[in-house]
């Protein structure tokens, strides 16, 4: 553990520059006396580094020096693949392990190149959660994702999302398969284990902030030949749109409406929306089709769009808009 983090101390300080004490046992979350020994310890090895006194001093390399020992394990190359998504990295455990990884890539640049990828990561940061929500509080997460990696059976107490009528918790055994990020929320993609013809339905999904006991079991299981997890989630998302807007609505935007759509409608709505061609009338209003998952989903979307919509169809939504329409006016006559 000391060696590891000694090699870290050496590639902040070629990859940065000086460093304070401060600095360099906040990026290590180590104390400040833990890096006081460190550096004794890098001098007695041989390696030049200098201490500079005063309020702008730190630690530094002697000018040009360069290590080579930047040998990667294969815990950091694998962390590597999460290298874009550090907040995605600390919540699977891999946080420390993929900042290792990433000062040893640096440090094994050309001075080019490594200027080069420094200059991308000051400029480009990629934020995976949503606008407005909290994430999911996922505790079992790192269990999951190790199970993911070592093909082992999970079993799982599981809360589920809708019940009608079942039982809202539910006791499965499970053959993990993958994990998903989407939009800040986790998703375990796994197969049942142990359930006559269990494989024959395909992997099913799992949001994992619903698990609510995991057990790693001392089993072993074969992942299905050929499964691809990219292919898989992207089916299962358009299957799953497909599945919920059923139904459609006739309905006139205002051009402030569709300015708003965007962020105020669902993105299959939106997006519908805008790569419809629609006929405008003389105001500016366009009249478009577009897909809706109930009357009351719709009614909640539209809503927030104020006047700046006219429902046209079908007659129950109208209905709803206006009998809101009415009682929003009923509560605020007296203001």
């Amino acid at each position: 553990m000391r060696a590891s983090r000694l090699l870290s101390v050496l590639l902040l300080l070629q990859n940065r520059g000086r460093m304070t004490a401060r600095e360099l046992a906040d990026e290590l979350e180590v104390s400040i006396r833990t890096i006081y020994r460190d550096m004794d310890a890098l001098s007695v090895s041989g390696v030049p580094v200098y201490a500079d006194r005063g309020p702008d001093g730190g630690y530094s390399l002697l000018e040009g020096y360069r290590t080579h020992l930047t040998g990667m394990t294969a815990e950091e190359a694998d962390a590597l693949a999460l290298s874009g998504m550090p907040d995605a990295a600390a919540e699977l455990g891999l946080g420390r392990v993929l900042a290792a990884a990433q000062l040893k890539v640096q440090a094994a640049l050309p001075g080019e190149l490594s200027d080069r990828a420094g200059r991308i990561a000051e400029r480009f940061h990629l934020d995976a959660p949503g606008w407005f929500r909290e994430a999911d509080q996922v505790p079992t997460l790192t269990g999951v994702a190790d199970a993911v990696w070592n093909q082992r059976v999970l079993r799982v107490r599981y809360r589920r999302w809708a019940t009608g009528g079942r039982e809202p918790e539910v006791e499965r055994e499970l053959e993990p398969l993958g994990l998903v990020l989407k939009a800040g929320t986790w998703y375990l993609v796994a197969t049942p284990h142990g359930e006559p013809g269990a494989g024959s339905s395909g992997p099913r999904t799992y949001r994992i902030a619903r698990i609510l006991h995991l057990e790693t079991l001392d089993v072993r299981f074969e992942r299905p030949e050929g499964f691809d997890l990219w292919k898989y989630w992207h089916q299962r998302a358009r299957e799953l749109t497909d599945a919920l807007y059923q139904a459609e609505a006739t309905v006139r935007f205002s051009p402030r409406a569709l300015e708003l759509a965007p962020v105020r409608l669902s993105p299959h709505t939106a997006r519908a929306l805008a790569e419809g061609s629609w006929p405008v009338d003389e105001d500016g209003w366009v009249r478009a089709v577009i897909p809706i998952e109930s009357i009351t989903h719709a009614r909640g979307e539209l809503l927030a769009l104020g006047a700046e919509v006219e429902v046209l169809a079908p007659p129950a939504l109208r209905e709803q808009m206006a009998d809101v329409a009415h009682a929003l006016a009923g509560l605020y006559a007296s203001v």
